[in-house]
């Protein structure tokens, strides 16, 4: 009697596939929905909202080493958002809200930057997992046998294909151990507790499914019946997916419940972007069965729902949670549930410093992602906010001081229509949107690096280079106001625009103009003969001809010179710059150092 209590109060899993892109993920959550068995049979795998049901009966059905095996999870509840996106914000008491995910990796491919992104988020929450390793059927000269499992479909397998196959997941083996995992394939695997099961599979052709639904369910009952352990006849406790506008309903909220029992006319408490708010459930949805998908209505009512099972909340106020908190059914001390949320979103792990960028996620798990990794890269965030971008977060990106920060970066979340004006209107601050997370990471740091070069140019362009000219005999065209002389650039670039000096610092006059070959240019290199004009000179008193002029360099120029362009100067313009800063020094050793 004891055990069949216990065993009645062990709720269904619930699980995450992970990945990079087009690795698989949805192909695999679509065959794992198009395995099910006619509607109306009993085991039938049922859609719910967010996520997928498949019952023990379905799992049954498809594997025949599972018939005569004593199993007391119900079964397996999939999350349908793919992605870690899904993994990181949805959580449960602080924790990951998946009890279990899968990793899908392209055996053809191997291990991407999201991939590792994956395991790394794994590993952060101690979840366990399974590797899906996908697209078997793609290997060359694979042979098809729909459905099978695996060691059924490879023992089929010519040989080449077999010895090929366990080399890339001996690869595979050896990459996760890089990493820090123990794995193996799943059927040779003696310890499931120390060592990670990799399932060989398609998506496409069913191989291998049946298999890693078993490893699924294996790992369940076998590790996790304590935190499968649940409180049927308990409030209901659940995390909001989305919030979404739905004809008829208004706001509504899609809703995974993992714990208890959630019932129309519960009060329930929320987190909104107002704080917490409490409200009365109006009515429980979940979609209609594929048979009677063409009907009216696409969503059936229901009367109550028992975890673990995703649902539809309709009820009033909605329209301000935020997607990712909690949501707790109320019953007994309703200021220490408000408390609760108030913690489980207080704890949201972003780090904000006085200079960094402005971040928006759709999602609390997102943001905190996104934080991490821009962490990770040394790019600090100021702001950090759940929902769309609004007029308010470009404003305080534009107040941002540091060019390079005057940037939102938006995760999955759009821009409303008045901040999207900004933006168009705005030369200075930049908006990047994506929906992965490292490649948004990538364009930001590909647009800073290029702004960093364009940055340095433009210093470069307003700092005065270093000459030394000679003022040749015979080149006086006008003595005076201005005086117009020929002379040669002995050293250095000489460029328009500077004050000139002799080498014991008395004064000559402001170089205005560069003549070449009776033309007007901005600068003449080494080795040029030129015509200049000299503000406020008078051949015969500030300078003669035959003297040797310098371009007067100004302390601060000279900082930037040494410090962080001499290797951008040639050596001739270095030279130049040590005899002046030697002359100068003489009097003041420690004059632009």
């Amino acid at each position: 009697m004891a055990k069949s209590a216990k065993i009645a109060k062990i709720r269904t899993p619930i699980v995450c596939v992970l990945g990079h892109v087009d690795h698989g993920k949805t192909s695999l959550l679509d065959r794992i929905r198009g395995s099910s068995v006619v509607s109306s049979e009993a085991g039938a795998i049922t859609q719910h909202i967010g996520a997928t049901l498949v019952p023990i009966e379905a799992i049954r059905a498809m594997s025949t080493s599972m018939q005569k095996i004593p199993v007391t999870v119900p079964g397996l509840l999939f999350i349908d958002t793919p992605g870690h996106h899904a993994f990181t914000t949805l959580r449960a008491r602080g924790g990951a809200l998946a009890d279990m995910a899968i990793v899908v990796v392209d055996i053809n491919e191997g291990f991407q930057p999201q991939t590792i992104e994956a395991l790394q988020i794994l590993r952060g929450c101690k979840t366990p997992f399974v590797v899906a390793l996908t697209k078997i059927d793609r290997l060359h000269g694979w042979r098809v046998v729909e459905n099978a499992p695996f060691l059924t479909t490879f023992a089929q397998q010519n040989g080449r294909i077999q010895e090929f196959m366990e080399t890339r997941h001996y690869e595979i083996v050896g990459k996760l151990s890089d990493l820090g995992f123990n794995c193996e394939r799943f059927d040779r695997v003696q310890d499931f507790a120390r060592n990670i099961a990799i399932v060989p599979i398609s998506a496409h052709t069913g191989e291998g499914i049946a298999d890693l639904l078993m490893v699924m369910i294996g790992l369940a009952q076998r590790y996790m019946e304590q935190s499968l352990a649940m409180s049927v006849d308990g409030p209901g406790c659940g995390t909001v997916l989305e919030v979404k506008e739905e004809r008829g309903l208004g706001p509504t909220l899609d809703v995974i419940l993992y714990d208890g029992t959630l019932s129309v006319g519960d009060e329930i408490m929320l987190a909104s972007e107002d704080g917490v708010i409490t409200t009365k459930v109006r009515s429980l949805l979940k979609p209609r069965p594929m048979k009677e998908i063409l009907t009216e209505e696409r969503f059936e009512r229901v009367k109550s729902v028992v975890a673990a099972s995703g649902v539809k909340v309709a009820a009033p106020n909605l329209d301000r949670v935020i997607a990712g908190s909690p949501l707790r059914g109320i019953q007994g001390d309703r200021d220490a549930v408000a408390a609760q949320i108030r913690q489980e979103m207080e704890e949201i792990h972003v780090k904000l410093v006085e200079e960094g960028l402005v971040i928006k996620a759709d999602t609390i798990g997102a943001l905190e992602a996104l934080c991490q990794e821009l962490e990770n890269k040394e790019i600090g965030v100021m702001r950090a906010a759940v929902g769309p971008v609004s007029r308010h977060d470009l404003i305080t990106a534009e107040t941002i001081k540091n060019p390079l920060y005057k940037v939102v970066l938006a995760f999955n979340t759009p821009l409303l229509p008045d901040a999207a004006d900004i933006v168009k209107e705005s030369k200075q601050m930049k908006v990047f949107s994506g929906r992965v997370i490292y490649q948004l990471i990538d364009a930001y740091l590909l647009w800073r690096d290029q702004q960093k070069r364009a940055m340095e140019q433009q210093k470069f362009e307003n700092i005065i280079i270093p000459a030394k000219i000679r003022i040749m005999p015979d080149c006086v065209f006008r003595q005076s106001n201005p005086a117009v002389v020929g002379v040669q650039v002995v050293e250095g670039k000489l460029r328009t625009d500077v004050n000139l000096v002799h080498l014991d610092g008395r004064k000559v006059g402001h170089l205005k103009t560069i003549e070449l070959s009776l033309e007007n240019v901005h600068e003449a290199e080494e080795g040029t003969e030129v015509a200049i004009a000299i503000e406020g000179a008078t051949i015969g008193r500030q300078a003669d001809v035959g003297d040797l002029l310098f371009v007067d360099l100004p302390e601060r120029h000279v900082k930037v010179l040494e410090k962080e362009m001499l290797s951008h100067l040639t050596a001739s313009t270095q030279a130049v710059l040590e005899e002046f800063t030697s002359m100068k020094r003489k009097t003041e050793p420690f004059w632009g150092k």
